[in-house]
């Protein structure tokens, strides 16, 4: 195969060998020319059979492999819920042509397209011919080829096929959240180009675990220790967040631990030889991989607010001892309002309600209140949500309270449960008032605030209050308030509300922050895409220049040196275009904020 059929079929072979140049190799001496003749000689021979022994086989086991666990792949995403949608990545157009052939023929025709750096075939002109129709005159439509074309792919996989087989040019640039199977038919070796095919799909939008198939020879010990550094080093096939940058940094671009791998290829013969060379390898990763998490560990745990600190520790015995708070809260609130309309058991949390009072949707009959999923036994259902009790809560909101003295209960209370908070209060008295603070900024937020000045002259904090009104007790008629505590009340509520607007305006802003975030990815996304017609073109240039040098004719390296020229105008052009694209995008975005 000549250099130029290679490059083609190996669409990320250029970028590769630019990371990859090694340093220029020097003549060997005279003596040792021969020597090194004889070896190449050896190798051609040696590849020679090589060539024989693939062109033998007639039936490839790792394509039926792939069949099979496609087979598993969709029936995990049925399990999940997600899109039947499969994208499969190989190195080789090749081997794409090859996997397009095979799944056609087994039980996918009509489902499978196929996406690469150039797109010349067919099927892939029919789908952007047919993307065009349905576009004509609107935005989508671009005017660049390469661009345009790329979209049309992209929609037909949305909208139409199941599986996409692509090559590396589809791990940049491209938006696949509505994708949820990744299948990497070929398993690069930089753990990077992995974590780029990934992220195409396992991205914001993505609704779904993303299932990843990684395809191996088990009977390869180095394949296995690949694969092995791969998931269990750089954790790239699980976690909550999937690989981190700060562990992908500590190898800057990939490229050296890619060489290092194929230099154990290239030496490692026996399986000892293998392990030894691996272990020195992963000894060399750990010390770096484990300082990056470390550091990883510590801007996480610093950066983290404060209300996520105490979020996590709450625990599920806690959280359900809230829930039970407010269902008691309810029912303490439906005994009092349905008072004289109802009969209360508290043992059993039911009541009867003879009559429906006004204004309130229900039916007259026994209902249970009921904290879980469990059944009533027989009675209404009664929780927080139910249209009785929604509609006792809205009744109680908006009633007109006068000044009352209200005298709590604590003996009482104290029976049941000591709460020290309140206990410190008895045979004290003083002011207590609620308000309810409504803030409507990105979203609709109630807030309950309590101000309360016992007769010392103390203030009551917010968590004395609530304690308080957990305490039963009974009012003592009407009460008369001085100007001197109506104004320390007012002074108190109005700190607390300037509290709470601080709060939401911190938050809104962090949540500002984060849609910026995102708009930033969307726009780097739609940048790359048009990045990637550029890239697409400079593969070209490099193709007809070495077509050029290849030519035996001055006649057609005359016709190819043409070509090159009219690539790298229309290149120009591309760049300009480029540009004006990315001042689009900016002044979209400036728009969207």
């Amino acid at each position: 195969m000549s250099s130029v059929r290679l490059e083609e079929d190996f669409e990320s072979l250029p970028e590769m060998a630019e990371e990859w140049t090694e340093e220029e190799e020097t003549t060997p001496p005279p003596d040792e020319a021969q020597a090194v003749q004889a070896e190449i000689a050896a190798e051609i021979e040696e590849l020679a059979g090589h060539k024989d022994l693939a062109t033998s086989i007639t039936r490839n086991s790792k394509g039926q492999a792939l069949l099979s666990a496609l087979g598993q792949g969709f029936q995990k995403l049925s399990e999940l819920g997600a899109n039947r949608k499969a994208i499969i990545f190989t190195e080789s157009r090749r081997t794409q042509a090859y996997l397009l052939e095979l799944l056609e023929t087994s039980g996918y025709s009509g489902q499978v397209m196929t996406l690469n750096g150039t797109n010349t075939d067919s099927r892939s002109s029919e789908i952007y011919q047919a993307w065009k129709h349905r576009n004509a005159g609107g935005e989508a439509v671009t005017g660049s080829k390469a661009v345009d074309l790329r979209a049309a792919l992209i929609e037909h996989f949305r909208d139409e096929a199941a599986i996409m087989v692509a090559t590396e040019a589809a791990a940049e640039g491209v938006n696949l959240q509505f994708c949820s199977l990744v299948v990497n038919y070929d398993l690069p070796w930089n753990p990077q180009r992995i974590e780029q095919r990934i992220g195409r799909c396992h991205r914001y939008g993505q609704k779904h675990d993303v299932v990843v198939i990684n395809f191996l020879n088990r009977r390869n010990e180095a394949d296995q220790r690949v694969f092995q550094i791969l998931s269990e080093k750089f954790r790239l096939f699980d976690g909550v967040f999937g690989v981190s940058d700060e562990v992908l940094g500590a190898l800057e671009s990939g490229v050296d631990f890619e060489k290092r791998i194929a230099d154990i290829y290239q030496s490692c013969r026996t399986p000892t030889e293998i392990d030894a060379a691996f272990d020195a390898l992963q000894n060399d990763l750990q010390e770096q991989i484990g300082a990056q998490m470390a550091t990883t560990r510590a801007q996480l745990l610093e950066n983290f607010d404060e209300d996520v600190h105490r979020r996590l520790r709450i625990h599920l015995t806690e959280a359900r001892a809230q829930l039970d708070r407010l269902h008691a809260a309810l029912w303490r609130l439906t005994r009092h309002e349905l008072s004289a309309v109802a009969q209360f058991d508290d043992r059993t949390l039911a009541f009867d309600l003879a009559s429906v009072p006004a204004g309130l949707s229900a039916a007259p009959g026994r209902y249970r209140l009921v904290t879980g999923s469990g059944e009533a036994e027989g009675a209404h259902i009664y929780r927080a949500g139910h249209p009785l009790a929604e509609g006792l809560i809205d009744l109680a909101k908006v009633r007109c309270l006068q000044p009352a003295e209200v005298v709590f209960d604590y003996a009482q209370h104290r029976l049941t449960g000591r709460v020290s908070l309140v206990e410190m209060l008895q045979g004290q008295s003083g002011v207590l008032r609620l308000d309810r603070v409504t803030v409507v900024s990105l979203e609709r937020e109630d807030h309950l605030v309590f101000g309360g000045v016992m007769d010392s002259g103390d203030c009551l904090d917010q968590e004395q209050c609530e304690k308080l009104m957990s305490i039963e007790g009974r009012t003592a008629g009407p009460a008369t308030i001085s100007p001197e505590s109506i104004t320390r009340l007012d002074e108190i509520l109005d700190s607390a509300q300037t509290r709470i607007l601080t709060d939401v305006a911190e938050r809104n802003s962090r949540f500002f922050d984060e849609e910026m975030d995102k708009l930033e990815r969307w726009a780097e996304d739609v940048k790359d895409g048009l990045e990637q017609e550029v890239k697409d073109l400079d593969l070209q240039i490099r193709t007809a220049k070495r077509e050029a040098r290849l030519q035996g004719t001055l006649e057609r390296k005359l016709a190819l040196q043409r070509k090159v020229k009219e690539l790298e105008t229309e290149r120009s052009g591309k760049r300009n275009a480029l540009f004006e694209a990315q001042d689009e995008i900016d002044a979209k975005k400036e728009t969207l904020i």
